[in-house]
């Protein structure tokens, strides 16, 4: 049985607006359960290689919770009334070629205030304090200034009409990529990386960023669906994932 904090003192404070950029409906339980350690394992192992960049990993919250909303761990994101559009799943450094550095260095369990503040950007407790073990331990950040350097990655970005793309027959892998890029100047289909799952649905989208933390073009060896493929778009509860409104860039 999981240990329970309660965060009812500090949740409503915690939660900066920036966090909202695609949370239509997100609260935040007055208790939250306690993580468990995340930790490298012979299938992931611990890796340190220098920096060469960074992925910016967003999840479509509707696909998700089709397939996984009855998990425990997805009861905030896909129940309660929340309602999500793109998730934060994470902020990935990368390395100079295809190897990429994790659990560089060992890490404590994240404070409570901390994972409260991120959870209406990556609605998972779980997942929060494994993108910190994994990832965030092979950047120079503290936890709570890397996971506010991925927030704020994720709240800059602004979304095209998603319920309009979803009932489009003819959408495409590269028409959405373009869709994408046209509602956030800086961005080309070249420099993200758009993931479906075996039936064509969308999953996820992968941004590619540079040191400094701006949109690059994705390495070669980098691949996702084929601008051809077909492309599929669940929207959810009656369509209730409309995209919300557009956020300048900052």
């Amino acid at each position: 049985m999981p240990k329970i904090v309660p965060i009812a003192m500090f949740a409503a404070a915690a939660l900066p607006a920036a966090a909202h950029a695609q949370a239509y409906s997100c609260s935040i339980p007055s208790t939250l359960p306690r993580p468990h350690p995340e930790l490298p394992s012979a299938s992931e192992p611990q890796r340190i290689v220098p920096i060469g960049g960074y992925t910016l990993a967003i999840s479509w919250a509707p696909e998700y919770c089709q397939n996984n909303g009855r998990e425990p761990g997805a009861r905030l994101e896909c129940g309660g009334g929340n309602r999500f559009g793109f998730t934060l799943h994470g902020l990935w450094p990368d390395g100079i070629g295809k190897a990429w550095p994790q659990y560089c260095k060992a890490a404590a369990l994240l404070p409570q205030p901390v994972i409260a503040a991120h959870l209406c950007a990556n609605p998972s407790v779980q997942l929060t304090q494994h993108e910190w073990a994994k990832h965030g331990t092979c950047t120079a950040d503290s936890p709570a200034q890397f996971l506010a350097r991925s927030r704020q990655l994720y709240a800059r970005l602004s979304y095209p009409d998603m319920d309009a793309l979803s009932r489009r027959r003819d959408l495409t892998v590269g028409a959405f990529a373009a869709a994408l890029a046209e509602a956030n100047p800086g961005l080309d289909p070249d420099m993200m990386r758009i993931n479906v799952n075996r039936r064509g649905w969308l999953t996820e989208v992968w941004l590619c960023l540079d040191t400094q933390y701006r949109y690059r073009r994705c390495p070669a060896f980098e691949s996702g669906a084929a601008a051809g493929t077909r492309l599929k778009i669940w929207r959810g509860d009656g369509g209730v994932y409309r995209s919300a409104a557009g956020r300048r860039r900052y």
